[in-house]
C-alpha cells in the first residue's frame, strides 16, 4: 500500500505525522561519548555540505556578546554560577537554526545532552512543522576513548596537539613547532576521562534509545580512522 502524503500549512510533505526531509536539507545532531571524535566529524560534514556546525557554547557567547534579550537572560544565570534552563537553551538554539545560513540544514554538536532537552527540542521543532533528519552516533568503546585521550599531548605555548601513538612529535615531549615542553592536560588524564564517561553514560547515552525510537538514529564505528568514519557518514547522508 502506498504511503499517503499529507501537506501542512507551510506546504511541506508529511509522512505519518512527520515532516519529510527536503532535498539537499540536512538537520543533524551528533551523538557520542567525549573523545569519540564527533566534533571532528561535525566539522567535516559542515565543510563538505556547506551547512553550519553549531554548538551551544558558540550560541551563548554570540548572544551575550551581541546583547540580545535571550543572551541577557542566559547571562543572568551564568553570572550566578547556575545552569541555563533547558527551555531558554532551546529558545537560543531555535533562534540560531532559524537564521538564513541554516536554510539547507545544520549540525548540532553537544546539544541535546539529556532526555528532557531532547524532548523540548523535538516539541519546539514540531511547533514549526520541522524535525531532525539524522542523529548520528559515533560509537567508540570506553577503553578506546581512555587510551585515545590519555595519549594526547599539548603544547601550552603555541597550542599544537599531538598523540603519542599516531601523531607523535619528532622528539618525545617536545613541540615540533616551537620547541616547548608537551604536557598531558588535566582533562585528558585517565581518571578525568573516566569521570566524564560516567556522566555521559548516565545523562547522554539514553539519547541513543530516544532517537532510535524517533527512527532517525544512525550509528558508525568510531574506532576506524577518521576518513573511514567520514565515508560511513556520507553513505548515511546519501548525497
Amino acid at each position: 500500500m502506498q504511503q499517503l502524503l499529507l501537506y501542512n500549512r507551510k506546504l511541506r510533505p508529511v509522512i505519518e505525522g512527520r515532516p519529510a526531509r527536503r532535498i539537499n536539507q540536512m538537520k543533524i545532531i551528533m551523538l557520542g561519548a567525549p573523545g569519540a571524535g564527533k566534533g571532528t566529524q561535525a566539522k567535516k560534514i559542515a565543510a563538505k555540505y556547506g551547512i553550519p556546525h553549531i554548538s551551544t557554547g558558540d550560541i551563548f557567547r554570540a548572544n551575550i556578546k551581541a546583547g540580545t534579550e535571550l543572551g541577557k537572560k542566559a547571562k543572568e544565570f551564568m553570572d550566578q554560577g547556575l545552569l541555563v534552563p533547558d527551555s531558554l537553551t532551546v529558545d537560543l538554539v531555535m533562534d540560531r537554526i532559524n537564521q538564513d545560513d541554516c536554510k539547507n540544514g545544520y549540525i548540532l554538536d553537544g546539544f541535546p545532552r539529556t532526555i528532557p532537552q531532547a524532548e523540548k527540542l523535538t516539541e519546539a521543532l514540531k511547533a514549526e512543522n520541522s524535525a531532525l533528519d539524522y542523529a548520528i552516533d559515533v560509537d567508540v568503546p570506553d577503553e578506546n576513548i581512555i587510551n585515545r585521550m590519555s595519549g594526547r599531548r599539548a603544547c601550552l605555548k603555541c597550542g599544537m596537539t599531538y598523540h603519542i601513538s599516531y601523531a607523535a612529535p619528532k622528539q618525545e615531549g617536545v613541540c615540533d613547532k616551537c620547541g616547548a615542553d608537551l604536557v598531558l592536560r588535566e582533562d585528558d588524564k585517565p581518571e578525568t576521562v573516566k569521570k566524564r564517561l560516567d556522566v555521559y553514560h548516565t545523562q547522554t547515552k539514553p539519547l541513543i534509545d530516544y532517537y532510535r525510537n524517533e527512527n532517525i538514529l544512525r550509528s558508525v564505528d568510531g574506532t576506524q580512522d577518521m576518513e573511514a568514519v567520514f565515508r560511513d557518514i556520507t553513505k548515511i547522508l546519501g548525497v
